[in-house]
């Protein structure tokens, strides 16, 4: 057995055996030294710091994060997780437009995460650690109003784009309505006079945001989706897209670009707990509220009408 432990190889030698599983780095450095043993001891005793296991699988570890980009450019097939920790690794012949569309249309149901077997003889003889089933788009809208009200104190409500008149016909509201918009109460748990002085100096007392909602986002539909939530926002204080899963190269990087120009921030979705999702990006607050938009919203969908009411009752009363 050759003693030169050759990670990429080795990397791309697991994950291709286990197409669509995902692991963790930490999880592929384990099998790579159990595995090949003697070629891992050989990095351990050339090295001039590693002094243990421990420390030979945070360097592995560590390597494998170093050539990431690297491999990935030389390896469509390899792809991974991005925006959320600690990032996942696997195999797909599928392009990234072909990912999208298997997650939007309901044919990908579940995500294996593997975990290779103590043994670890063969590629092969990775398991299945945990399968996740897939949800729709309408399963996660209840998800992120949960997490914005308990995390962020803003009171979400779905709008369904499906109760829009469509008056100007079937591209006349492209990209106008977002999934979800939210109701946040800056006067909440303030002194009743307070709240009475913030009233009559007529400051601020309310901020309203508006959320795109997506499965997948990778760089097949990046740009298109970002700015599908910049169109849709442009009425709400914060706008923000929102996705159970960021994946591929670069994604996050080009999301960010997007952000420095417009200001739409990003959020991680966990299907499985969504009081652990996570703001990756915070938006940018606009000051002043859009309200022709508002308006020109509330007359073409009965949700939005209805979120306007909400609004105004709050102006008039205080109450939520």
């Amino acid at each position: 057995m050759s003693a030169k432990l050759d990670l990429k190889r080795r990397v791309v030698e697991l994950l291709s055996a286990n197409p669509e599983k995902r692991f963790k780095a930490r999880d592929v450095a384990i099998w790579v030294t159990e595995k090949y043993p003697e070629a891992a001891a050989a990095k351990m005793q050339k090295s001039g710091f590693i002094e243990n296991q421990a420390q030979l699988l945070n360097q592995i570890v560590a390597e494998i994060a170093s050539n990431r980009p690297q491999w990935q450019k030389q390896l469509p097939q390899l792809r991974t997780t991005d925006g959320v920790r600690p990032r996942l690794f696997y195999w797909t012949e599928k392009s990234e437009a072909e990912e999208v569309a298997d997650v939007e249309s309901g044919r990908d149901l579940f995500v294996e995460f593997g975990k290779p077997t103590e043994e670890a003889a063969e590629p092969t003889a990775a398991v299945i650690e945990k399968t996740v089933a897939r949800r729709s788009e309408h399963d996660l809208y209840p998800m992120l109003i949960e997490f914005m009200e308990s995390e962020h104190n803003v009171r979400g409500q779905r709008i369904d784009e499906k109760k829009s008149s469509n008056k100007y016909g079937s591209g006349g509201n492209k990209w106008l309505f977002p999934d979800v918009v939210g109701m946040e109460n800056l006067t909440d748990g303030l002194h009743p006079e307070v709240v009475t002085a913030i009233r009559e100096s007529r400051d601020t007392r309310i901020r309203l945001w508006s959320f795109e909602v997506k499965l997948l986002i990778n760089r097949s539909n990046a740009r298109e989706t970002y700015f599908q939530a910049v169109s849709n926002s442009s009425w709400a204080n914060f706008g923000y897209l929102v996705a159970a899963n960021f994946e591929g190269a670069d994604t996050m990087k080009e999301l960010r670009i997007l952000y420095a120009m417009h200001g739409i921030g990003l959020i991680r979705l966990d299907e499985e707990n969504p009081a652990e999702s996570q703001v990756l990006v915070p938006a940018r607050e606009r000051p002043d509220l859009e309200w022709a938009m508002c308006s020109r919203l509330a007359v073409e969908n009965k949700d939005f009408q209805q979120f306007m009411t909400k609004v105004r009752q709050f102006f008039q009363t205080g109450d939520m």
